[in-house]
C-alpha cells in the first residue's frame, strides 16, 4: 500500500465560527477506494478541500496539526501545485465549470497541464466515453440535465489521470446506469494503482473490491457504519383516500423548442403523491416544470385546480437568499401572505438548532433541507421537487418521507423528480419512468 495523504492532530475551523469541522484528527490514506460516510454537517466535504488544499488555502480560517498530501506538506503546498496530482468533483458540479461546451469543459484540465494537442484529444475522447456522454461533446452546458453534468464533471475529472481522485457526493443525481460507470472507472483506477475517496451517502454506488469505509462524525471519526444504524428506518407511507383532481397533463409534448418526450397522460389526485424516475436527460426536469406550470407544453393541455403550488429547483441555491435560516422561512410566509409559525416546519427539518445561520455557511445536506422548508411551508395545494434527495443522509431522506406524508394527509398534490429509485418506490402511491420520449407506470416495487 502506498501513502496517499497523512493527518496528525489535524483540526480546521471556517473564519468566524466556533466549532471546528476537523477535530484532532489522526488519518492514513492509502492508494484503492476509500469511501467516506456520515450524516450532514460531520464534516466530510471539508476532509476533502483539505486534499486539493481548498482548506484552508483558499476558504482562511484556522488550521492546526498536520497534514500530508501526496508527499507534499499541506500547509506549504498550493492549491496551484496540488491541482496538479489531485483532481476534485464538488457536491455542486456546476459550480466548478468554467467553459460554456461539454467538450471544452473536459479538455480545459489537460490543457492547463500543457500536454500535447494529441494526448488532450485522446484524454477528452476516452473521459467521455467512459462517463457515457460523448453524444454531449458539442452541448452548451447550460442544457443539460443535473445528472448529465455531473457525468460531464467527473469525465473532466478523469482527463485529468490524477494520482488521487476527489468525489464529493459523486452520485447524488446519477441514474444507475451513470452511477455503474462511474463503479467502472473507480475499479479501473485502483488497479492501476492510483487512489480515490469518495464522500457518498449511498456508499453501494461506488464500492468496489478492498473499498476501505471511513465514517466522520462531528468532524472526527466514529466507526464505520454506526450513523447507519443510529438512523431511524423511513417509515412507509401511511394508506389514504385521495380526493379530487389537483392538476391533469393530456397528450401532452414538452421540451425546449426541441420535444423530448411526448404523449403524455398524467393526473394527481389530492393527497396522491407521484414519483418520477429514468435516465439522466430523460427530460424528467422539463415534465415537472411544464406540470408546475413554469414551462409552457409544446402540444397537449395543462389543467391545475386553483390553489397554491411550491416548487424545489435542482439547486437548492436557486432558492436560498436570506442571511439566515429562519429568514428564508419566513420571507416565505410574507411573500405568500401566510400566517404561519416558522418553528414547526424548521423542527420538523431538524434545522432549529441552524436557524440563525447563514445558508452558504451549511453542508449541501443541510442547504437541501432548508430549502425545503422554505418551499413547503404551511399546506401548499401542490407540491412539484426537483431531485429533493440531491445530497441527504438516510436521516434526511426520512425527514422529507415524514413531511411529505403529512401534506398528503392534508390533501396536497405532490409529484416529486429523482434519480433515486429506491427512494420513489418507498415514498410513491404511483411511480412513472420517462424513458426515450414516453412516460411509463412502473408496476415493479423496488426491494
Amino acid at each position: 500500500m502506498t501513502e496517499v495523504a497523512r493527518f496528525e492532530e489535524f483540526s480546521y475551523r471556517y473564519p468566524e465560527t466556533a466549532t471546528h469541522s476537523l477535530e484532532n484528527l489522526n488519518l492514513d490514506l492509502a492508494n484503492g477506494l476509500t469511501v467516506l460516510t456520515g450524516p450532514s454537517g460531520s464534516g466530510k466535504t471539508t476532509l476533502l478541500r483539505t486534499l486539493n488544499g481548498l482548506v484552508p488555502h483558499f476558504h482562511g480560517g484556522h488550521a492546526s496539526g498536520r497534514a500530508w498530501v501526496l508527499g507534499h506538506d499541506l500547509r506549504g503546498t498550493s492549491t496551484r501545485r496540488l491541482a496538479r496530482e489531485v483532481a476534485m468533483v464538488f457536491q455542486e458540479p456546476e459550480s466548478q465549470f468554467v467553459l460554456a461546451t461539454v467538450q471544452r469543459e473536459v479538455a480545459f484540465g489537460p490543457e492547463n497541464l500543457g500536454l500535447p494537442g494529441s494526448e488532450i484529444t485522446d484524454r477528452v475522447e476516452s473521459a467521455l466515453q467512459a462517463m457515457g456522454v460523448h453524444h454531449l461533446s458539442s452541448r452548451r452546458l447550460a442544457t443539460l440535465s443535473g445528472g448529465q453534468r455531473q457525468r460531464v464533471a467527473l469525465a473532466a475529472a478523469l482527463a485529468m489521470r490524477p494520482e488521487l481522485l476527489v468525489l464529493d457526493e459523486p452520485t447524488s443525481q446519477l441514474d444507475d446506469a451513470g452511477a455503474a460507470s462511474l463503479r467502472r472507472e473507480c475499479q479501473r483506477l485502483c488497479d492501476q494503482g492510483r487512489a480515490v475517496i469518495a464522500a457518498e451517502q449511498r456508499p453501494g454506488r461506488v464500492a468496489v473490491e478492498g473499498v476501505r469505509p471511513l465514517e466522520l462524525s462531528r468532524g472526527s471519526l466514529t466507526e464505520p457504519g454506526r450513523h447507519a444504524r443510529e438512523t431511524v428506518p423511513m417509515p412507509l407511507r401511511r394508506p389514504q383516500v385521495t380526493g379530487g383532481m389537483a392538476w391533469q397533463l393530456r397528450d401532452l409534448m414538452v421540451g425546449h423548442g426541441e420535444p423530448v418526450a411526448e404523449g403524455i397522460q398524467l393526473s394527481c389526485r389530492r393527497g396522491e403523491v407521484l414519483c418520477l424516475t429514468g435516465p439522466n436527460g430523460s427530460g424528467k426536469t422539463t415534465l415537472l416544470r411544464t406540470a408546475a406550470g413554469l414551462l409552457p407544453p409544446l402540444s397537449g393541455s395543462v389543467q391545475r385546480e386553483p390553489g397554491r403550488a411550491a416548487y424545489l429547483p435542482q439547486e437548492p441555491g436557486g432558492v436560498l437568499h436570506q442571511a439566515s435560516v429562519l429568514e428564508e422561512v419566513r420571507q416565505t410566509g410574507r411573500w405568500l401572505k401566510l400566517a404561519c409559525d416558522p418553528w414547526p416546519i424548521l423542527s420538523e427539518f431538524q434545522l432549529s438548532s441552524l436557524a440563525g445561520s447563514d445558508p452558504r455557511d451549511l453542508s449541501t445536506g443541510q442547504r437541501q433541507r432548508a430549502a425545503l422548508a422554505a418551499v413547503l411551508l404551511g399546506e401548499p395545494d401542490m407540491v412539484f421537487l426537483d431531485e429533493p434527495t440531491r445530497g441527504a443522509d438516510p436521516a434526511s431522506r426520512r425527514l422529507l418521507a415524514q413531511v411529505l406524508d403529512r401534506l398528503a394527509q392534508a390533501g396536497s398534490a405532490i409529484l416529486l423528480a429523482t434519480s433515486d429509485s429506491h427512494f420513489a418506490h418507498q415514498l410513491g402511491d404511483r411511480v412513472f419512468e420517462l424513458a426515450n420520449g414516453r412516460l411509463q407506470l412502473c408496476e415493479e416495487m423496488a426491494a
